[in-house]
């Protein structure tokens, strides 16, 4: 729920455009608050870049219309301009959302057209590493009934809750913290949709900045990188945008 005003919103916006457009190899998606969106589209229509961001949403309803009042849908988003929509997201789990609400919310998003970020993780990592099935039953059930055909669609963000800028007591994750539960995710997709869940990509989140993201992209066994907090400063966004270009070229 940031940043408070449009205006400041645009600020970062346009400042991550100007940085970024002339040498763009790597994807960038960016994801304001439901307010901004339809401007922030707008706006990438009219610009003169030829490279540009991606658009997506922090959240789906799981209706397409209707009296759910506050709510807001996936053929909504869509039609606002967004193509990306973050969902399971730690925030969201934590006001009580579950793993079912978040199955039907990414089928919702991939009928209207949208591409699912589906957001798993541990609060805690135990000794006795039950975070592994947790993550596993986040998975199961989160993607239940999600076709074959459908799992390259969808984007699974790791996000261990316990390494969030927000988290009380939190502690810095590592890229071999990331790499094993990748390995781990790639697994559990494998035995569930066999070699179509080969191309799905798998990103890391959970207070990532300019100075662990190349850590992270090159050794931590991911396609990329779910930003917070920096994302709201547009030099230290920039600049970790720039990482990613670079690894990929």
């Amino acid at each position: 729920m940031n940043p408070l005003t449009f205006k400041e919103a645009e600020k970062i916006f346009k400042s991550v455009l100007q940085a970024t457009h002339y040498k763009l190899t790597a994807e960038i998606v960016i994801c304001p608050p439901f307010i901004y969106l339809e401007s922030f589209s707008r706006l990438l229509q009219a610009t003169r870049y030829k490279l540009k961001p991606s658009l997506g949403a922090q959240d789906a309803f799981w209706e397409q219309t209707g009296a759910f009042t506050g709510e807001v849908s996936a053929e909504m988003l869509y039609g606002a301009g967004a193509k990306y929509v973050i969902l399971g997201h730690s925030e969201r789990r934590a006001m009580g959302e579950n793993d079912n609400d978040v199955n039907q919310k990414i089928k919702a998003s991939l009928r209207a057209g949208l591409i699912p970020i589906l957001c798993v993780g541990e609060n805690v990592r135990d000794e006795n590493h039950d975070y592994f099935n947790l993550v596993k039953t986040q998975l199961r059930e989160c993607l239940a009934g999600v076709s074959k055909n459908s799992i390259a669609k969808v984007i699974i963000a790791y996000e261990p809750v316990w390494a969030i800028s927000t988290t009380i007591g939190r502690k810095d994750a590592t890229a071999v913290d990331s790499l094993e539960m990748s390995i781990f995710i790639r697994k559990v997709l494998s035995d569930k949709f066999g070699s179509d869940a080969e191309k799905t990509k798998i990103i890391y989140g959970g207070s990532v900045n300019e100075k662990d993201a190349g850590e992270f992209l090159k050794n931590g066994g991911v396609d990329g990188l779910l930003v917070g907090r920096a994302s709201l400063d547009a030099k230290k966004f920039s600049e970790i945008i720039h990482i990613a270009e670079n690894l990929v070229k």
